[in-house]
């Protein structure tokens, strides 16, 4: 069992670590104090190819894969959770709905401008009243003609002001259930589809999080991704993608949340010496490592079986599970070594706390991965 990273995997890494390092964090405060969207450095992104990664050269990737693309989204979300946010909404739930269920004409007209950072990409799943029940849609779409007439709201869409195209589920056979439930391409400039003002968040501030509302939005009847009723199968299927892309996320978190911890603690003096050297501190810093490798060992798996196209529902649900919990210990435990320090937002664990509380809760809770974990092993 080989755990080293291809020479390209390393190179992505150093790459992305550094550009995340110089570019982006130092900024990363400012964006969350303004709550301001990375404009700028989502551009940067762009020319770095890193949108690219998971996508083959035929629709304007470069064909590296998800595990190098995992590990992009940690380094990034290590300087910058609200970057991160951005970028895994944008690829993992945004592209590659059209990338994995499209035709040949829709990936062309999309995953090529979306891999190459021309435009971003939404996912419209999440409604008021269907949050954890996903099967609940109550966006419905009905065919009239040649055109498709969407009408319904979304809620809690990240990139949802910023996006180029949205693929947004609808009902198209009410009464059936989750069979009858439809996924569709949206560009948003249609007619109909508007955006809210963007949420006031408690984290991940300087990402973009907003509803859609649509009313009577008239696309192409070929705007649909595969047959009607498929919809259901298909974002379970792009979610189990999406928690690694989380995974990664509270990964990032997570080391940032230890980097910062430990720096602190063998410079701050107390009793004559550095914290670092009491016993209570470094059990904390030993726990928060050991539950950051471990994360990483899950993420990178559930990565590595999906680029092996193995199944990897059940890996995909441990790892993000685990690495957002480690997310939240690790922050808390940050804010813990810190003090009275952590509490204040000159330094940055509190932003980590408050970004690392979403992880647990988008792409799925915590309850929900038990659900599926428990549903894998047959229970």
């Amino acid at each position: 069992m080989d755990f080293t990273l291809s020479e390209a995997q390393q190179l992505i890494k150093q790459t992305v670590r550094e550009f995340a390092r110089k570019e982006l964090a130092p900024i990363a405060a400012g964006l969350d104090r303004e709550a301001r969207f990375p404009q700028e450095i989502i551009e940067k992104m762009a020319r770095l190819d890193l949108f690219a990664l998971p996508y083959s050269e035929a629709y304007g990737g470069t064909g590296d894969g998800c595990l190098a693309y995992a590990i992009a989204v940690e380094e990034i979300s290590r300087a910058c959770a609200s970057t991160g946010i951005t970028y895994a909404a944008h690829c993992s739930i945004g592209t590659d709905p059209i990338y994995l269920f499209g035709t040949e004409a829709q990936k062309q007209r999309w995953v090529v401008p979306c891999a190459r950072g021309e435009i971003l990409a939404a996912f419209g799943l999440t409604e008021p009243e269907a949050g954890s029940d996903a099967g609940g849609t109550r966006t419905t779409a009905v065919l009239e003609g040649d055109r498709w007439v969407i009408n319904g709201v979304k809620c809690f869409i990240t990139n949802a002001t910023r996006a180029g195209v949205a693929v947004i589920t609808a009902v198209t056979e009410p009464g059936r259930g989750t069979a009858g439930i439809s996924a569709f391409i949206v560009p948003t400039a249609t007619p109909g589809f508007r955006v809210s003002p963007p949420y006031d968040k408690l984290g991940l501030r300087a990402s973009d999080t907003a509803e859609i509302i649509m009313e009577d939005v008239r696309i192409p009847a070929e705007n649909i991704l595969g047959k009607p009723g498929e919809g259901f199968k298909q974002f379970m299927r792009v979610l189990d993608g999406g928690r690694i892309s989380i995974g990664a996320l509270s990964l990032g978190i997570a080391q940032a949340c230890l980097d910062a911890a430990l720096d602190y603690a063998r410079e701050r003096i107390q009793f004559g010496r550095p914290i670092s050297k009491f016993q209570a501190i470094q059990f904390k810093l030993a726990d928060m490592a050991m539950a950051v490798e471990l994360s990483r060992l899950a993420v990178y798996k559930a990565a590595w079986l999906k680029d092996q196209g193995l199944p990897f529902t059940r890996e995909a649900s441990m790892a993000k599970l685990f690495a957002s919990e480690t997310a939240v210990r690790a922050a808390l435990d940050a804010v813990q070594i810190f003090g009275g320090y952590g509490y204040m937002k000159e330094y940055p664990v509190e932003r980590y706390l408050r970004d690392a509380k979403l992880m647990v809760i988008g792409e799925g809770t915590s309850e929900i991965q038990r659900l599926v974990i428990a549903r894998e092993l047959g229970c």
